[in-house]
């Protein structure tokens, strides 16, 4: 083996080693584009509540505050991602109806993660579910597995981005409960705008939480439990 060989060895080990270190165990290139600075720790759980009874036919705020943070257009086109959309059911039996927002379900056993084949769909060890872009080849293989229709694709070139949420034409994407707002200990943007409080953020894992206190106290469902996937996202009412 010759010197140059030799060095070039060398340099690559050196800077390997570098980048293992610079990234703490369990983050990804994903969490420090948005300046997370820790690792997602598995002893939280973020989750969700949504009081059915508290989210009113007509109002879609929740939905206009993440499109406004994350930079979406609202779904105006039929190419145009939504990451949250309301949506309207009725009980044939009695007639009764029912309003309520559905996104990402950030599920503890995500079958998109299961299916893509560059681990671009993945989920953190809070439970966040996320789309590393950078690894996305837009195979969509991920928008097929998904019970819950929440993921879709970027058809068109992006202009004015938040750059705390990065997007990019030619990948899938879909909620990321904020992320970038939950690392800094914000809330979600749909939480903090929904008027009549119907969407209560917190730690699963915390049984002192308030979202922990409220499901031990009410009765709550998951969107399509018989699947097992045991969404993070929880309803009440209906």
């Amino acid at each position: 083996m010759s010197d140059l060989d030799t060095q070039r060895r060398q340099f690559l080990k050196t800077s390997l080693g570098a980048a293992a270190v610079a990234i703490a165990p369990g983050m990804l290139l994903f969490d420090t584009a948005h300046g997370k600075t820790e690792a997602a720790s598995s002893k939280v759980r973020w989750g969700m509540l949504i009081d059915t009874a508290q989210c009113k036919t007509g109002c879609n705020d929740c939905v206009t505050a993440c499109n406004k943070e994350n930079g979406l257009s609202g779904g105006t086109l039929p190419t145009d991602s939504q990451w949250m959309r309301k949506i309207d059911i009725k009980d044939i039996s009695s007639g009764h109806e029912t309003s309520l927002p559905m996104m990402c379900q950030h599920c503890e056993e995500p079958p998109c993660v299961d299916v893509c084949p560059t681990g671009a769909s993945f989920k953190r060890a809070d439970g966040i579910v996320l789309v590393d872009k950078h690894r996305c080849i837009g195979c969509r293989y991920c928008m097929m597995a998904c019970p819950y229709k929440a993921r879709s694709f970027v058809h068109e070139p992006l202009h004015d981005q938040n750059p705390d949420v990065p997007r990019g034409k030619g990948t899938v994407e879909s909620c990321t409960m904020c992320v970038h707002r939950i690392d800094k200990g914000q809330q979600p943007a749909c939480a903090q705008a929904c008027p009549n409080k119907a969407i209560l953020f917190g730690n699963l894992n915390d049984a002192n939480s308030e979202i922990a206190q409220k499901l031990r106290s009410v009765a709550s469902v998951q969107i399509r439990a018989d699947m097992q996937l045991n969404p993070g996202i929880r309803y009440q009412g209906l």
